[in-house]
């Protein structure tokens, strides 16, 4: 099979910016992501560090940001005073383009009518709040410390305030989770002024309560055909409800798509900043270190707070292309993986792409590939025909 190669010179200049803030109020049962509960002497500190990376950042940004997505943890969680701090530094160091997507995670507890405001006036379009679900008992079950009725103070607050851009996150096949649950939810989702929908099936990670419970036989899951028949439930109700299904976990309205997730679905590159964060540089992926005084103490001593890096080889990167562009409805286009890498998918993938295509599994059209939409709950084990296939370089 053909080796891809990628053209240097093509690399693209980052344009998005996601941004780390580890903090929540408190640690959910499903969780593994890199994130701490902190007095907020800790968060002060983290501040003045962030802003000292967002200086070594900007000096080599060139042009303004298209995107800029702040996500956690919980990003609101600081206090006003911390986030006009936190919101000043960025855009000291930063250029936003016209229009530019700029979003911020957000629970649905930790946000007021004044920091709504001051996002607001910094520049922040688009907010993402943790629903998850609509029933406090499963709320209460998952480790979430929010009621279903602040999810919705705080969308219409938000709505109030002028925020037209609203994510709300869904989760399904939680513990003692029903079909009726799930049909809450979307009774209660499609009540509120929003435009997207992000809804995902649960995951049980390794080092978490829910592992722990798994483990010992006391985290009573729904099941794989009940948790199918909840996705195929989300998935009809947004769509007949006007949202396009246009990424395997993700609806949107029209023009409401998120902007700054399509760069990574697109394998495009972005920067990273933050504790734990990752970035994708000119074909160099890089992670921060994870731990609060590891990520101060480099940011105070006047370093980069890099863990580690790697050069993503062409190979690698073609795979990626196929592996996350074939999470959306659109697609990957042909002409473009050619221009990217100097060869088409055929020549790359041979046999097994073109197996995939005689089973119905993708489909071209338009000069683009794509997994028909009835095979996204197996997308997985179509994503993994295409490891390793393109060989080393």
């Amino acid at each position: 099979m053909t080796q891809p190669v990628r053209d240097q010179e093509k690399l693209a200049t980052p344009t998005s910016l996601y941004v780390h803030i580890p903090f929540c109020k408190s640690r959910c049962f499903y969780c593994d992501f890199n994130t701490y509960v902190a007095p907020d002497s800790v968060m002060v500190d983290y501040v003045d560090a962030l802003g000292a990376e967002f200086e070594k950042l900007g000096q080599s940004a060139q042009g303004p940001l298209q995107t800029v997505f702040f996500g956690g943890g919980t990003p609101t969680l600081p206090s006003s005073a911390l986030l006009e701090r936190m919101l000043t530094q960025l855009h000291a160091h930063f250029s936003l383009a016209d229009g530019a997507e700029f979003t911020f995670e957000s629970n649905p507890d930790s946000v007021d009518e004044e920091k709504l405001a001051l996002l607001r006036s910094f520049g922040v379009n688009r907010l993402s709040f943790g629903a998850q679900t609509f029933r406090d008992r499963l709320l209460m079950t998952i480790g979430r410390a929010h009621d279903a009725q602040k999810v919705v103070d705080s969308v219409e607050r938000a709505y109030q305030l002028g925020f037209r851009q609203i994510n709300v996150d869904l989760m399904f096949g939680l513990p003692e989770q029903s079909l009726a649950d799930v049909e809450h939810a979307l009774d209660r989702v499609l009540s509120l002024p929003i435009d997207h929908v992000s809804a995902y099936w649960l995951k049980v990670e390794e080092g978490t309560p829910f592992a722990k419970w798994r483990d010992s036989g006391q985290l009573p899951l729904p099941g794989e055909d009940l948790e199918a028949d909840m996705y195929d439930l989300v998935r009809d109700r947004l769509q007949q409800a006007g949202f396009a299904h246009y990424e395997i976990s993700n609806f949107a309205r029209p023009g409401g798509e998120a902007r700054h997730n399509l760069v990574y679905w697109r394998n495009q590159p972005y920067l990273a900043a933050g504790a734990g964060a990752h970035g994708y540089v000119e074909g160099v992926r890089y992670e921060n270190v994870p731990k609060l005084p590891d990520y101060i103490g480099t940011l105070k001593a006047g370093n980069r707070p890099i863990l580690s890096s790697y050069a993503v080889t062409d190979a690698e990167a073609a795979e990626d292309t196929m592996m996350l562009g074939l999470r959306l409805a659109e697609g990957v286009s042909k002409e473009d993986f050619v221009s990217r890498y100097g060869v088409t998918i055929e020549d790359v993938y041979g046999d097994v792409y073109l197996q995939l295509l005689e089973q119905g599994l993708l489909v071209e059209e338009a000069l683009r590939v794509r997994i028909p939409a009835q095979y996204w709950p197996v997308a997985n084990a179509i994503f993994e025909k295409f490891v390793s296939v393109g060989g080393a370089d």
